[in-house]
């Protein structure tokens, strides 16, 4: 349900200030830039199930611990070839209880886990040994019928959802390569056998026996929406709800006709067929890249003395759509609004509509332009006003050209993968919000030969083939290299979603770790990972690009603590206690981001009150 919400209250606000380091264990794997490969990033947010730890390192290797000394009990490697990715990284993995095999039954609990290379395997959440039932030797080939698939374009970074005997899986899908890149179908599996049980592809699907690659049959449409981020589910209901993203690539859509119908949505399916229940499309024909990161969360809702059953979705654009999670329908007005007509290039077609929530307000500015400009000296002020000058500016949703737009929000957002905190008991949201402008510039193809000829730069620079436009996409820095935009560059939101208000906002994040001088100022920083809530009153988040793991008070917005890290932690922290008279930790994963330009890194470390 995404809550990411603890009962926990040893730590509070008046004792926070006393945390200390309880144990680090560091697995090993990361890498820097090594032979063009991407740096890892440690984005993992490990589970706790009974008496053990789980958490998957970037490589996907699987590990379990002591959760009170950090001491290594088991490790699975799936040897994942990681020689060609472009992403190296595993947001976390589940777990699931054979609740009819006897108990000591070998795989009777299991942790399940995605791979880079697209598989899905099971294990003994005990041994660490392949469950020899489950597909073939313990392991799914999710690549049978996606097709052609190039190195590194198709795998699992996010835990899979399990209910009511299904594990439901999407799939990572790399953005802006090709027009036919690999489908985004949602498929659920028999939690014990592995036996495919539905799939559901976001358009009709190709009959299986209508085309075929040197790879192996494509059962899929090809190009499709996909699920990249982690799904949500509510047993009660029989429903999985799927959050999507782009139909490729996501800066072109004039070729799409239909194919985009479920992008950028909430979607509903029936757990037990795969059948879709309702879905709510957040950005109409989106080709900004404003697909939904973030998993949508569960909670009730209260009205009129009652509560109804509600999820509340993050977007990248800033905005919170809160909606009846039986229906789809809102909860808040959402207003269909004009957006602009002008600009875009002619093989392309707008929407002349999106859809804006009433309540909650938008989290994120929503236009952009020269007077905005932002420099730490009037020279580099100045340098940041004429690079937005020659570009189209304007309100949200303005289109993508070949003399290139300022994007506001960005290309991360606004919100991302790390996702919203609600505490259950006051319906109060807590969520980071990323604030940087981006560039993006259609190429024409001719274009982009002239200049790159057959070797397209590896930043930046993005192909788009099977559409007449490559793209370019970097964010827009000034000469110093800080963001053109104003600060805060990073923040932190409290809402209350029972009134549709926006209750606190405070900055998250200093400029230390990536400013070129000694002097680091309050400017928030860009945020990938998300919060935590206790019910003590705490949110513990890392998310910043300087290193460190801080505590505020959820009522105010304050900042009660902060501990430095390693390097950044780019995950979402989790919080346990395994006994009444045990201690409660908090444990973060600090590995860095190379986007982001931190160091990679490997240590998970625990934090706990003084014993």
């Amino acid at each position: 349900g995404a809550l990411r919400w603890s009962p926990l209250t040893q730590i509070t606000p008046s004792n926070v200030d006393d945390l200390e380091v309880a144990w680090i264990h560091r697995s090993g794997d990361w890498h820097g830039f090594d032979g063009g490969i991407a740096p890892t990033s440690f984005q993992n947010t490990p589970i706790v199930v009974d008496d053990t730890l789980y958490y998957c390192t970037p490589r996907n290797r699987v590990v379990a611990l002591d959760p009170e000394t950090g001491e290594e009990r088991w490790v699975y490697d799936p040897v994942v070839d990681i020689s060609k990715l472009y992403i190296t990284n595993c947001r976390g993995v589940s777990h699931w209880l054979d609740e009819a095999a006897p108990a000591g039954t070998a795989c009777r609990s299991r942790i399940i886990t995605g791979t880079l290379d697209a598989r899905l395997i099971a294990l003994d959440a005990t041994t660490g040994e392949p469950c020899a039932g489950f597909g073939e030797g313990g392991a799914i080939d999710l690549a049978h019928g996606i097709g052609d698939i190039e190195p590194g374009e198709y795998g699992v970074t996010s835990a899979p959802a399990i209910a009511n005997g299904r594990i439901i899986t999407g799939s990572m899908v790399l953005d802006n390569r090709r027009v036919d890149s690999p489908g985004g179908v949602v498929r659920a599996f028999d939690a014990r056998t592995g036996e495919l049980a539905w799939a559901w592809d976001p358009i009709v699907p190709v009959e299986a026996d209508t085309a075929s690659t040197g790879a192996g049959e494509t059962l899929y449409q090809r190009g499709t929406t996909n699920a990249w981020t982690t799904l949500s589910v509510d047993p009660e209901l029989g429903l999985v709800y799927v959050p999507t993203g782009n139909t490729s690539p996501d800066h072109f859509g004039g070729h799409r006709d239909g194919l985009d119908h479920f992008s950028s949505s909430i979607v509903a399916l029936d757990i037990a067929s795969g059948e879709v229940r309702w879905h709510f499309q957040t950005v109409h024909h989106d080709i900004w890249d404003y697909d939904l990161p973030s998993q949508p969360t569960l909670f009730d809702f209260p009205r009129d003395g009652e509560t109804i059953p509600a999820i509340v979705q993050p977007s990248k654009m800033g905005h919170l759509f809160v909606l009846d999670r039986r229906t789809g329908e809102p909860l808040f007005p959402i207003e269909e609004r004009p957006v602009p007509q002008e600009g875009h290039v002619p093989e392309e077609y707008l929407s002349p509509t999106q859809p804006f929530p009433t309540k909650p307000p938008s989290l994120h500015p929503d236009s952009f332009g020269p007077d905005d400009a932002f420099g730490f000296a009037l020279f580099d002020k100045a340098a940041c006003r004429n690079l937005i000058e020659e570009l189209d500016h304007g309100p949200i949703f303005t289109p993508p050209s070949t003399r290139g737009v300022t994007m506001y929000p960005g290309m991360l957002g606004g919100m991302n993968w790390g996702s919203a905190a609600v505490d259950p008991e006051s319906a109060f949201l807590v969520v980071n919000l990323h604030r940087i402008a981006t560039k993006v510039r259609l190429i024409p193809r001719a274009e982009l030969v002239e200049q790159y000829g057959d070797k397209i730069p590896e930043y930046g620079i993005e192909p788009q083939a099977g559409t007449p436009y490559a793209l370019e996409r970097v964010p827009i820095f000034s000469p110093l290299g800080a963001p053109c935009n104003e600060p805060p560059w990073g923040e932190l939101v409290g809402v209350d979603l029972a009134k549709g208000e926006i209750a606190w906002r405070t900055t998250l994040g200093t400029s230390r770790d990536m400013a070129p001088w000694p002097f680091w100022f309050e400017t928030g920083t860009p945020t990938l990972g998300g919060p935590l809530t206790t019910a003590s009153g705490l949110v513990f988040i890392g998310a910043t690009t300087d290193f460190f793991l801080r505590a505020f008070d959820l009522g105010t917005g304050e900042k009660l603590w902060q501990q430095r890290l390693p390097t950044s932690a780019h995950a979402t922290p989790m919080t346990y206690r395994l006994r009444e008279d045990g201690r409660q930790f908090v444990v973060i994963a600090a590995g860095g981001h190379g986007i982001l330009g931190t160091p990679p890194g490997d240590a998970l470390m625990a934090f706990a009150l003084p014993e």
